[in-house]
């Protein structure tokens, strides 16, 4: 099935160059970065995990969304999603791969992630976070692979490919779950040291993910003569929408605790995000453009006119992802270093070869994932036909 993604359209031929020069970009200033070490950075002392993590974050949730997609389709035998299960799965591995080159720069020496393969260490959570995250990504390929190959020459797939499906069903939940771990485990950070810091992780996973994938679907639709469903996209606009309100409703419930019982060390970060902090906000204006994304995105999702309206689901999508990606992919990390435990404020801001090298990071995930989808929509066409 390979073959198939070497023949295409010119469009699609401009495409695959474009995130290849971006690609190239993006290498070019990590060589740079790799040669200068990460002083290049606006990471420091006080703020040592900056926009690469945040993108971790952000892209793990991507990843575990999948299993809403595979959750009632394996499971529960709900044939509608037959048509996208395939487009979550390998969604799920292209976001996992961006997690990986995230983790790889961020750590500016390559052999210091061969450290943790040569001496691991089970008390770790990153040992653990590496684990369910190959592990996942394993999994998906595997699956994918072999369902999309079963469909195509149109006879069920193995059994031993149902065991593994139920395999990652719970995985998927793992991954996530362990990424939280990583920040919740942290006693000396108030932002991060909350019991519900895995759930509002999953809430924004399964708000964020299913919206980039009715946009992903939207795309396909409209660029190829495979049409993913309106039912299907109408159920994920559902899944969006609940998932989005549990999101919002475990943010607000921190809001209450930390300022109903006035703890400074809970109370200040949400105040140098939101209003700043001893004159220091550079977050502010993101962080309110945030909460204004979420808000529209609430209103278009919970009327339920404007979230069978394709058109007003895609702008709730959009919007759903700004206010996800703001507060999950940079809002959180960096917060959580602000105030420091001497309750100085050190502001962080990303520089330019860090956007830049993050850039060339998004363009290899979405180079991998147009492949994968170019594969997925030949076979769905050829099915078709």
């Amino acid at each position: 099935m390979l073959d198939k993604a070497i023949k295409g359209s010119e469009k699609y031929w401009g495409w695959i160059l474009f995130l290849l020069a971006l690609m190239g970009l993006g290498f070019g200033f990590y060589l740079y970065q790799f040669s200068e070490g990460l002083r290049i950075t606006g990471m420091s002392r006080d703020v040592s995990w900056g926009f690469y993590i945040g993108q971790l974050t952000y892209f793990v949730g991507v990843a575990a969304s999948g299993v809403m997609v595979v959750l009632p389709y394996y499971l529960h035998n709900y044939k509608a999603f037959g048509r996208i299960t395939i487009l979550g799965e390998f969604l799920a591995v292209s976001a996992i791969i961006m997690c990986g080159l995230f983790v790889m720069v961020d750590l500016g020496n390559l052999p210091r992630l061969v450290n943790i393969m040569i001496y691991p260490n089970p008390t770790s959570i990153l040992f653990w976070d590496m684990i369910v995250l190959n592990v996942y990504m394993i999994l998906n390929i595997i699956i994918g692979w072999n369902v999309l190959a079963a469909e195509r020459k149109g006879v069920p797939y193995q059994r031993w490919v149902k065991v593994l499906i139920y395999i990652s069903i719970p995985w998927a939940f793992s991954i996530h779950t362990v990424t939280a771990f990583l920040y919740a485990g942290l006693p000396g950070r108030h932002f991060w040291l909350t019991a519900i810091m895995a759930a509002r992780f999953l809430s924004s996973a399964f708000c964020s993910g299913p919206a980039l994938l009715i946009i992903l679907c939207l795309i396909v639709r409209k660029v190829s003569r495979f049409d993913p469903g309106k039912e299907q996209i109408r159920t994920l606009g559902s899944i969006v929408a609940y998932a989005m309100i549990l999101n919002v409703f475990f943010f607000l419930l921190e809001l209450f605790t930390a300022f109903y019982s006035q703890i400074p060390g809970h109370m200040h970060t949400f105040q140098y995000l939101f209003a700043g902090l001893e004159g220091h906000g550079k977050l502010v204006p993101w962080m309110r453009a945030s909460a204004v994304f979420g808000v529209i995105a609430l209103i278009l999702l919970i009327v339920p006119s404007t979230r069978r309206n394709e058109r007003f689901l895609g702008i709730a999508c959009v919007s759903v992802i700004i206010s996800t990606w703001i507060d999950k992919g940079f809002g959180l990390v960096v917060g959580g270093f602000i105030p420091n435990p001497f309750e100085r404020v050190f502001e962080y801001w990303p520089t330019v070869p860090e956007v830049i090298i993050s850039v060339g990071i998004w363009a290899t995930g979405f180079f991998v994932l147009s492949v994968l989808y170019k594969i997925v929509v030949s076979v769905k066409e050829e099915v078709a036909a």
